[in-house]
């Protein structure tokens, strides 16, 4: 599956409209501002999944830490151990870069995600997250 339709997919997932020109363009951006880092998992050379990171830095801890905003796989590559690969490469990045930890959100009721989530040493924080859309 090429990057573009990859996330589109992934919005699609999150009931968006399907755009590629506009996953496309927005991915673009983010890369060519420096504004996120994209990690991909592809399989015979097709890209079957991704994460995509964002940087967050924290005055309390006066340290870097990576928010893993996106994490997405193909339908058909789905239970096969890539999105714990791609969980692991987002964490090995952190690491790699220095940053104070990397943290993921997602819904309480995504019972399949937070298995994963917690199989891989990721810890469900005590503190609530709030938000206020425009």
């Amino acid at each position: 599956m090429p990057w573009p339709r990859c996330s589109n997919g992934y919005r699609q997932f999150y009931g968006q409209a399907s755009d590629v020109a506009l996953a496309w363009q927005w991915l673009r951006e983010r890369l060519r501002f420096g504004e996120s880092t994209v990690l991909v998992a592809k399989r015979e050379g097709a890209i079957v999944g991704f994460a995509q990171l964002y940087p967050m830095f924290s005055s309390v801890r006066t340290a870097k830490t990576w928010i893993l905003n996106d994490l997405y796989v193909d339908a058909g590559a789905r239970r096969q151990g890539v999105a714990r690969r791609l969980l692991d490469a987002a964490a090995a990045f952190a690491r790699e870069d220095g940053a104070a930890g990397i943290a993921l959100e997602t819904a309480r009721d995504n019972d399949a995600a937070r298995a994963l989530y917690r199989a891989a040493g990721w810890q469900e924080d005590a503190t609530q997250w709030y938000s206020l859309g425009f």
